[in-house]
């Protein structure tokens, strides 16, 4: 077809005209050079999404890998190695037995039960890297210093204590009995003492040492049927900041863990009566019980040399539990 002008031509005065025509083809050649430079805007623009979108993926993948797990993986606790002597095999003993050997510390489990550390040491592995466990009573003074002299022995050296163990009656205050006050001062509070100052004495040689004991907001609130139990907890915090104000210029730093209501055997029956557990979830801000695997990161912390600057503090990890 003819190309047809798409303006009038415009003309200067009568001796010439200066035409401006453009056919249908180069109209059509333009059309074409703006579809391809819109097209590769488009292309540019689909791979700009694409590449922000896997790097949006990536960030997600790297954020959905915790703390602890990377901590894990490049030994930034620097745990690797170090010796451990934890004290009781209940749920939090547990979760953090394995939290150390998953951070490549050599841990010993230590508990009145004996088969059950031994098991439990077992499934986790404590024994690859020269760790594994061992059974004693907490309650006998001698036997808590025999226990850290031979785990010392097996190590190598002694860099952390942690110990967690604990009994609680539940009873009015005028109704609890001497043995009852008696033992629960005992497994609570005196061998924590027992524990604490053996481990001491070899860290004091050492020149360096982390102790980690596991206090409670009992220590801080006055709950009802707790007053064996708060009152060794109470003890103990006070117990530590005065160990951590002897042997902090000895490279020994002594600090405790003070849980709000976690799900352990401990607990168990008092939360499976009817009302409870609600009525416990309502006074923690975060809305539910603790876990023994919310334990696990602070007492890592409190026990490597990331906190050697930390002492004679009591760390709480109650999910908000003494705020209100």
């Amino acid at each position: 077809r003819n190309p047809q002008p798409l303006c009038r031509p415009l003309r200067w005065g009568t001796s010439g005209a200066l035409e401006i025509r453009e056919s249908r083809c180069t109209t059509i050649q333009s059309t074409r050079r703006r579809l391809t430079c819109r097209l590769l805007g488009e292309i540019e623009l689909a791979c700009s999404c694409l590449v922000a979108s896997r790097s949006h993926q990536a960030n997600q993948s790297k954020q959905q890998i915790s703390f602890y797990e990377r901590c894990c993986m490049n030994n930034w606790l620097g745990l690797e190695g170090r010796g451990v002597l934890l004290v009781g095999a209940g749920g939090i003993g547990t979760a953090c037995a394995k939290g150390f050997h998953d951070v490549g510390a050599r841990v010993v489990l230590a508990d009145l039960d004996g088969p059950r550390a031994s098991s439990i040491a077992k499934n986790i592995g404590l024994e690859e890297n020269g760790g594994g466990s061992a059974s004693f009573d907490a309650t006998n003074s001698e036997e808590c210093r025999e226990l850290v002299g031979s785990v010392t022995q097996r190590l190598g050296r002694l860099d952390v204590l942690v110990h967690c163990v604990g009994m609680n009656v539940r009873k009015p205050v005028l109704e609890l009995t001497d043995d009852e006050w008696s033992s629960t001062i005992a497994l609570n509070l005196t061998s924590a003492f027992s524990l604490g100052q053996a481990a001491g004495r070899v860290m004091y040689e050492q020149g360096e040492g982390n102790i980690v004991f596991f206090s409670s907001v009992s220590s801080l609130l006055a709950h009802k049927l707790h007053t064996p139990y708060a009152a060794s907890k109470g003890g103990m915090n006070q117990m530590l900041r005065v160990m951590a104000q002897e042997w902090a210029s000895h490279g020994i730093s002594v600090n405790a863990v003070a849980p709000g209501y976690t799900e352990t055997d401990l607990t168990k029956e008092y939360l499976a009566r009817p009302g409870v557990r609600e009525g416990l979830e309502r006074l923690v801000p975060a809305g539910r019980l603790g876990t023994p695997e919310d334990l696990v990161g602070p007492t890592l912390f409190l026990s490597s040399r990331r906190a050697s600057y930390v002492t004679g503090h009591v760390f709480f990890a109650d999910g908000g539990r003494t705020l209100t």
